[in-house]
């Protein structure tokens, strides 16, 4: 028995570590799939983040009485006491009422009103579930991405896809168990800690893969350096991290030799995934995208190639949907075109799981931070500010009720006055339906038993098929 295999064995049988019993780590395979609580609906979840906040009044959220009001003021019944991100150029004048200039038409048989600015979107109103009544706490950009990822806006926490990989593990042997992409004319403001794993062990974190022939930097073995002797190299450094392991029982020692061992498989996975010349003219159409082209469009492509080599969570981060109104954030151009890059490939995305029978195990997330004010915002044109009352979510698949219609906001478009869905609660639905109690998922971190709903969350089980 060589040196390894002698650590190795050691390993299994004294392993120690602050995670809850049900959720001990395997230093074996750190990344190995692990059975759920309960019968899981969903098994792998696709999230579409929408990075700076869709307006909803845009989008989704019908208000013709918004609408009839446009530029009176807003009674202070509905901002007394509230905080907005910019007060001064929201409030500096009397705050006036600000109704879209969209229309907004039925759709499907569940009759759902959608902007005439998402006509794929509304070509599958039957397949999602659309929640109007969302709510956050943080109003500011960095910290409620922090919050919607994490459920808490302190910096240290680990996000919902360290959670989830933590809690059942990946069904990839060759890919990371949780994978971000980014398109964009940025990333997303908080950057990693987005998709961080906080205070677990940091394989669960997220893997950022890039566009291109290089999907990770670094990943590529030098030419001058042979199969043979790269994994040699790795052998000796894993038997030198093993017997450290055991003198130490670090866990972040077992992720550095897991990690070594992925981006050893990664060589050639990653490049394979990216690689599209084996997607059809049809597929690529459907989405929008072009083979080598970055873009969301091709993002969303790759989140089905990666559901379909069994990675559990796979984020995508598209920007910039801030419409203050300042230069680049428009209500009209700028938003326009911004949505214009999305609607075709969400919808494609839903369609093509659906037509491969992958979307009724593979939970499919649309959202931002928060939404939009339904007051308007003077800057050089006139936007919405950040809104934290009252936003738009949908979701497919998973185990989630096809053509359902979730909640509504006054009339006004301000507040949820009915079905209020707060982020704890989305984040205790979605891990109810990967077969995970969201009291029960916790990591024992400075004395506490720490969960990602914090104290709170309810299910919501209108949204539950």
């Amino acid at each position: 028995m060589g040196l390894g295999s002698v650590a190795l064995a050691s390993l299994l049988g004294g392993w120690k570590s602050t995670a809850s019993p049900e959720y001990e780590p395997n230093p074996a395979n750190p990344f190995a799939s692990k059975p759920t609580q309960f019968p899981a609906r969903a098994k792998a979840i696709i999230q579409l983040f929408m990075a700076g906040g869709p307006s909803q009044l845009e989008l989704w959220d019908h208000k013709p009485k918004l609408t009839s009001l446009h530029g009176q003021p807003i009674p202070d019944s509905f901002i007394e006491g509230k905080r907005f991100a910019f007060m001064d150029s929201s409030f500096k004048n009397r705050s006036t009422l600000l109704g879209t200039k969209r229309q907004f038409t039925r759709h499907g048989q569940s009759g759902t009103w959608v902007s005439e600015l998402l006509p794929y979107t509304a070509g599958i109103v039957d397949d999602i579930a659309i929640v109007k009544s969302c709510a956050t706490n943080l109003f500011n950009h960095a910290p409620a991405k922090l919050f919607m990822n994490t459920g808490s806006g302190i910096f240290g926490r680990p996000s919902m896809g360290a959670w989830v990989t933590y809690g059942i593990g990946s069904e990839s042997q060759n890919l990371p168990g949780f994978v971000v992409l980014q398109s964009g004319p940025r990333g997303p403001r908080g950057g990693p800690v987005n998709w961080g794993s906080g205070f677990l062990p940091t394989q669960f974190q997220g893997v950022p893969l890039r566009s291109g022939a290089e999907p990770i930097l670094s990943l590529s073995t030098p030419r001058e350096i042979s199969v043979t002797s790269q994994r040699r190299s790795l052998d000796a450094i894993r038997d030198l991290n093993l017997t450290r392991l055991v003198e130490t029982g670090d866990p972040e020692i077992a992720t550095r030799i897991a990690s070594y061992e992925m981006a050893y498989r990664m060589q050639s996975s990653a490049p394979e995934l990216t690689d599209l010349r084996g997607e059809s003219d049809t597929t690529l159409s459907l989405y929008g995208a072009k083979r080598e082209e970055h873009s969301f469009a091709r993002n969303c492509l790759l989140a089905r190639r990666l559901v379909e080599r069994g990675v559990r969570f796979i984020q995508l981060y598209h920007a910039d949907w801030d419409s203050h109104g300042g230069p680049g954030q428009t209500l009209e151009a700028d938003f326009e075109k911004v949505v214009h890059e999305v609607d075709q490939p969400c919808a494609a995305l839903v369609k093509d799981l659906k037509s491969r029978g992958l979307l009724d195990d593979t939970l499919v997330i649309w959202g931002g931070e928060f939404g939009r004010t339904p007051m308007g915002e003077a800057r050089e044109k006139t936007g919405r500010n950040h809104h934290i009352d009252a936003f738009t979510m949908w979701f497919a698949g998973g185990g989630t009720k096809p053509g359902l219609v979730l909640g509504e906001t006054d009339e006004l478009g301000f507040s949820a006055v009915q079905d209020r869905a707060h982020v704890h609660d989305l984040h205790a639905t979605i891990l109810h339906l990967l077969g995970l109690d969201h009291e029960r998922l916790t990591f024992r971190f400075q004395g506490r038993d720490f969960r990602l709903t914090d104290v709170e969350g309810e299910l919501i089980r209108k949204l539950i098929a």
